[in-house]
């Protein structure tokens, strides 16, 4: 009876020897992914970073205007004034809703009166 406890605890060990060398691999495979998914995180904030810089190169005042004088003609562009907006109390806002009165009642619970009988 020892002789079978000492191989059944001997298979014990080299099956948890088994499965940690498995789940060490596993955690390898999943910090190299990570690390893989870090770096292409850095990079393509490093690329946002760089497209920001050309949007706001592209979007210089001195650019913008030079380019509505230049398409003028083709497109009507005209710098914006002040006096081309308007001020708040000159907005049009929508009336405020008036309260509302129910002339025709419809009864969806079934708990009131039908239409002609009067409920006490």
């Amino acid at each position: 009876m020892r002789s079978f406890m000492y191989v059944l605890t001997a298979l014990a060990v080299v099956g948890l020897a088994f499965w940690a060398y498995h789940e060490n691999y596993k955690t390898q495979e999943a910090l190299s992914e990570t690390a893989k998914l870090n770096r292409e995180i850095g990079e393509l904030r490093a690329r946002v970073s760089v497209l920001n810089a050309e949007w706001a190169y592209l979007n210089r005042p001195d650019r913008l205007r030079d380019l509505a004088e230049l398409n003028f003609p083709r497109m009507g562009l005209l710098p914006l004034r002040a006096e081309q907006f308007g001020r708040v109390d000159q907005v049009a806002f929508p009336p405020l809703p008036t309260t509302l009165v129910i002339s025709d009642p419809v009864d969806v619970t079934g708990l009131g009166a039908p239409q002609g009988e009067v409920s006490q």
